[in-house]
């Protein structure tokens, strides 16, 4: 195997300034501890001298401590610093007890993901794909997933879309940030959202140009009577409000839909983990009643795991038109290669399976959250992947937790809100922990709630 190497050779004798070189370039990191260098031969041919100079140079080195020469491993930078290099600088102590458990919202159980059949659709995938397919790709995602994902929609969400509506994005978070570009483009300028509501999401809107407008939310969900009379857009979580897990109710729904229609104006439907209902009422998307005011998001990430990057926008014409201007615009595309493994994973039924699997094991965890908590109450709707902890203090909570290595996130310190403060409340993430992990994180979270409480619930329960 050959090995690049770029060496600035200056002055000297060629001996002298190669040795120069591979010192300096030592000194200052640009070949850290454990580099493999080129071949003598290879090297001496890249930069046209003797290879019997290129071999004394690097016997002097391996003998001043520079390079090492293990047998069979070539020749490497030594793993040690040269005598002549300052040391290393000092590093700060380590903190007495690091986080090990991590309760906070919006991630799933990553070490649940189906890795045996997510290898096999990579495989097939890439011993079938045509190799067009590995060019430029189209910017709104390849036709193969838009497809898929439009049947996918409208068979567990009863969403209206085809291939030609669909919006392939690097998950929810970019397919907003493509959303607050293309808005302005259709005349949009204001859009309201949800208070709280994530801080993130706020932030990535006004950053494409668009002014914020808070919508009070409450038991059903954002309140309508806070929308802009002009023309604009909404963003709503509605089968499950982020953060609060309410259910938007049927009447806001329709109003909701009534003002976009009456304006002219867009829904933007965040449904970041619809699939997780746990008792048995089916919350079907807003989008079927309007689908021409209506763009639905949704992700793999709540579902499968964040770090795929995978989303979809399913949105109207004209502003999808919008949205695919700037993704191109952007360069903001799903690589190709992950695009169809995720097709071939969802036409196989994967994707289902993964899903009815946490689902099982999703609701026995908020289950018992709900009874290790009792009597304190477990707001928002039994569904989804976090719960409404209710607390006096949700600042000495967090950091209560923090101690125990428990890591937690509190409505008012973590920027949900906006405007007057409200009362504090523990946003408890209880999908986020591995399996082997979820007991001791239970455990954690009730001794910090309940410190100096000598209720029962209170004491960490006695495993048998």
């Amino acid at each position: 195997m050959g090995f690049d190497l770029h060496l600035e050779l200056k002055g000297r004798g060629i001996g002298q300034a190669l040795e120069a070189a591979l010192r300096d370039g030592v000194r200052s990191g640009q070949l850290p501890p454990g580099t493999r260098l080129p071949g003598s031969r290879q090297l001496a041919a890249d930069l046209g001298i003797a290879r019997g100079t290129v071999v004394q140079v690097f016997a002097q080195l391996t003998a001043e401590g520079w390079l090492s020469a293990v047998g069979g491993s070539g020749t490497r930078v030594a793993p040690v610093p040269a005598p002549d290099q300052p040391p290393a600088p000092e590093q700060p102590p380590a903190p007495a007890r690091q986080a090990s458990l991590d309760l906070r919202p919006g991630r799933p159980d990553v070490a649940a993901f189906p890795r045996s059949a997510w290898a096999a659709s990579l495989r097939r995938v890439l011993s079938t794909a045509d190799v067009a397919l590995l060019n430029y790709p189209d910017a709104a995602g390849l036709p193969a997933l838009r497809s898929v994902l439009a049947d996918y929609a409208g068979r567990t969400r009863g969403v209206h879309a085809s291939a030609g509506t669909v919006v392939v994005t690097a998950g929810f978070r970019q397919g907003l940030a493509l959303l607050a570009r293309a808005l302005p483009r259709v005349g949009v300028r204001a859009i309201a959202v949800e208070n709280p509501s994530f801080e993130l999401h706020r932030r990535i809107l006004a950053g494409g140009g668009l002014e914020t407008v808070p919508l009070p939310v409450d038991a059903d969900g954002a309140d309508p009577a806070a929308l802009p009379a002009g023309p604009g857009a909404a963003m709503l979580t509605p089968a499950h409000q982020h953060p609060t897990g309410s259910t938007l109710s049927d009447a806001r729904r329709a109003a909701f839909v009534d003002w976009a229609r009456r304006t002219g104006g867009y829904l933007i439907e965040d449904d970041y983990d619809g699939e997780f209902r746990y008792d048995k009422r089916q919350v079907g998307a807003v989008q079927a009643t309007s689908p021409q005011h209506i763009v639905y998001a949704g992700s793999a990430s709540k579902a499968l795991a964040p770090g795929l990057r995978i989303g979809w926008l399913i949105a109207p014409e004209p502003l999808r038109r919008s949205i695919v201007e700037v993704a191109g615009e952007l360069g903001a595309a799903v690589p190709a290669i992950d695009q169809l493994a995720f097709a071939d994973f969802v036409e196989r039924g994967e994707y289902d399976r993964h899903i009815r699997r946490m689902r099982q094991a999703y609701a026995r965890r908020r289950a018992e959250l709900v009874a290790r908590l009792a009597p304190t109450p477990v707001d928002g709707a039994d569904a989804g992947l976090h719960a409404l902890v209710p607390v006096a203090d949700e600042r000495t909570v967090v950091a209560r937790a923090a101690k125990a290595g428990l890591l937690l996130q509190g409505l008012h310190s973590s920027g949900y809100w906006t405007g007057a403060e409200h009362p504090s409340a523990i946003v408890v993430g209880y999908a986020a922990p591995p399996a082997h992990a979820w007991r001791a994180a239970l455990d954690a979270l009730v001794a910090a709630i309940r410190a100096g409480d000598p209720s029962p619930a209170a004491r960490p329960r006695r495993r048998t």
